[in-house]
Formats: C-alpha cells, structure tokens, sequence
C-alpha cells in the first residue's frame, strides 16, 4: 500500500515563501515520475511541476521562475519551493508519484491548502 504525505502548506502574504513536503511510503517502482497538482476553488486540477527519479523537471508557465521542485531518491520525497507567491497561487496542493509497468499506475496525496492573501 502507497501512502503520500503532504505538509508545509499554510496562509502567506503576497510575495512570501512555503515549502511543500511530500514523504511516499510502500513499495514504488524506482524510475517514477513525482509531482505536485493544484485545484482552485471552480476551477480543473492543474500541473505545477514534476520531476523525473533522474532529475529531470518541468513546470507550469505560470509558476516558472518561481517556484523549484526537487527529490530525495533515497527517501521518495519530492519538495516544491514556492517563492513569490501571488494570490492566484492559492490552491488545495497534491502530491502525485507515477510509473509505468505494463500500465500506469499513479497515487495521489490527500491535499495541502495553500492561501496567499494580505
């Protein structure tokens, strides 16, 4: 059974900082891809940001330059440095692993709230 937990989120004032934290536990294939998704309030869960268990990265244009996601193989955690934080940032924050054997198999943390408002 894969577990992700999520922590880190929280309320921060326009152009703050947060730090997401995602710990996976179970068994998971090695070569995976994890990632953090967001849901505003009415709107479509979105991408942020992956990584690749090689360290490749790729991010959402709107978060470019702002925010950094990384990984700790070793553990299976992945983290997202978030900096500059806008209001339209505001969002339920998840934690997404993925691999492919024979057929995806994908798991999802349970959400982190994150607020930007003054």
């Amino acid at each position: 059974q894969v577990q992700l937990v999520e922590s880190g989120g929280g309320l921060v004032q326009p152009g703050g900082s947060l730090r997401l934290s995602c710990a996976a536990s179970g068994s998971i294939f090695r070569n995976n891809v994890m990632g953090w998704y967001r849901q505003a309030p009415g709107k479509q869960r979105e991408l942020v940001a992956t990584i690749r268990s090689g360290g490749d990265t790729d991010y959402a244009d709107s978060v470019k330059g702002r925010f950094t996601i990384s990984r700790v193989n070793a553990n299976n955690t992945v983290y997202l440095q978030m900096n500059s934080l806008k209001p339209e940032d505001t969002a339920v924050y998840y934690c997404n692993v993925y691999y492919t054997m024979f057929r995806r198999v994908e798991y999802w943390g349970q959400g982190t709230q994150v607020t930007v408002s003054s």
